[in-house]
């Protein structure tokens, strides 16, 4: 049966920027990508488009984009496997920047295309000079096979980071392996590494390789490196330099072939002075050495990590509407939780309607408005302004259906009817 075509309203609607950049993407990876200022242009597969994207799923003409007043219109050519917005086929409809249009397989991002130079590496998309920095460090790197250290903050991404230099490696086809070196059990962390022989200990009931020969034909990433005991490193820098390793219990070695990339939050020359990590280990790791900047470094992202997450949280995070006076209240906070605290406030934002940030050392909550001195008052308000800037987004996005908005919200459609009396919002006008 033939699906509904609906008209919605997404994104910052209202205004475009001087240029709009289109950013066609599979499976995180850009396909290709488009700077326009205003008229009309076509996207498809085909030769001849202002946008070409090499993608089966992708029709020879697929869509149409006009400029219109402060936004963009979208009008489906006909195409064998039509044009999403927010879960739905569309038509026609009208657009803004931070929407996301679905072409078959393929993501249409539209993005304002005023932002500086920017830089993509797997999941990463960076405008921040910190962060661009050490995505073109991680590029450089990642088709070899040298041994890489990680140096970055709790929450900072680190095992994403690792994952992405797996995937633009040779190794991509062979496995992943991960051992977080903080949750070692002191007595079992030579077998974690390099396995162990069938009754080497009390509980060895069978052979069990570890995580170096797990990782055989591919990477192997070290995560919280300098949380490893001490009498531990000479065993792990012997395995670096000859590439083999022992069970624990078996005096035959066995080759690997790995790749080594570790990280840590932990200052390793300071650790290596104090006594606690050896130096030879440190030099044999710290082949290249990227630090990934802490969020409070690259603030410039926040718009591009919140887009991201809110893809990532998927039809939940429909109607969350990324305002300016939200981006504000984010720009203020120091961030010391870094991404994960990010994505953490935004799933509490999208489960309990409150944006309030943790106060930041001698300064007023970010989230509380400026007119008030009342911490209940203040709350109430900001409470309010979220409320009614979430609402309006909402209905918006499922084109003034109360009903479909509060399904894909994951409200009681009785409670949505009152929310929108309580703020006064007009459905036929929003």
């Amino acid at each position: 049966m033939k699906e509904p075509q609906t008209r919605s309203i997404s994104g910052e609607v209202g205004s475009l920027p001087e240029r709009i950049r289109l950013s066609a993407r599979l499976d995180g990876r850009e396909l290709a990508s488009h700077v326009f200022s205003r008229g009309v242009l076509t996207v498809g597969s085909a030769e001849g488009n202002d946008l070409v994207v090499p993608d089966d799923t992708v029709s020879r003409r697929h869509l149409e984009l006009s400029t219109r007043g402060g936004s963009l219109f979208v009008k489906d050519l006909s195409s064998r496997n039509g044009v999403r917005l927010a879960g739905s086929r569309v038509g026609e409809a009208f657009v803004g920047v931070g929407s996301v249009l679905v072409l078959g397989n393929v993501e249409l991002r539209v993005e304002d295309g005023v932002e500086g130079h920017r830089v993509t590496f797997g999941p990463f998309e960076s405008t921040s000079p910190a962060m661009i920095a050490a995505l073109e460090a991680l590029k450089r790197v990642a088709s070899t096979e040298t041994t890489v250290l990680l140096e970055a903050e709790t929450g900072s991404g680190k095992d994403v980071t690792a994952r992405a230099l797996h995937h633009a490696s040779d190794r991509r086809a062979g496995p992943f392996e991960t051992l977080d070196c903080s949750a070692l059990p002191k007595e079992l962390a030579a077998a974690e590494l390099f396995g162990h022989v069938k009754g080497a200990f009390t509980g060895a009931e069978r052979a069990r390789p570890g995580v170096f020969e797990r990782a055989d034909g591919g990477t192997v990433f070290l995560d919280e490196i300098g949380e490893l005991p001490l009498d531990l490193q000479p065993m792990l820098l012997r395995a670096l330099e000859s590439r083999e390793i022992r069970r624990v219990g078996d005096e035959k070695p066995r080759r690997i072939d790995v790749r080594v990339i570790a990280a840590t939050n932990r200052d390793l020359d300071d650790e290596v002075k104090a006594g606690r990590f050896r130096a030879d280990l440190l030099h044999r790791l710290a082949v290249v050495r990227i630090r990934v900047p802490p969020l409070r470094e690259r603030l410039d992202d926040l718009p591009l990590l919140v887009r991201g997450i809110l893809e990532q949280l998927g039809p939940r995070a429909r109607g969350f509407a990324v305002t300016p006076g939200l981006l504000q209240q984010l720009r203020a906070h120091t961030w010391p939780g870094n991404v994960r605290e990010l994505k953490n406030l935004i799933e509490r934002a999208l489960a309990l309607g409150d944006v309030a940030l943790p106060a930041t050392k001698g300064a007023p909550p970010a989230s509380a408005p400026q007119k008030s001195i009342d911490y209940h008052q203040a709350r109430e308000d900001a409470l309010g302004a979220f409320e009614h800037d979430f609402i309006v987004h909402l209905l918006r996005t499922f084109d003034g259906n109360v009903s479909k908005a509060a399904r894909e919200a994951g409200l009681d459609r009785v409670y949505l009817h009152k929310l929108i009396k309580k703020h006064g919002i007009d459905v036929e006008r929003v």
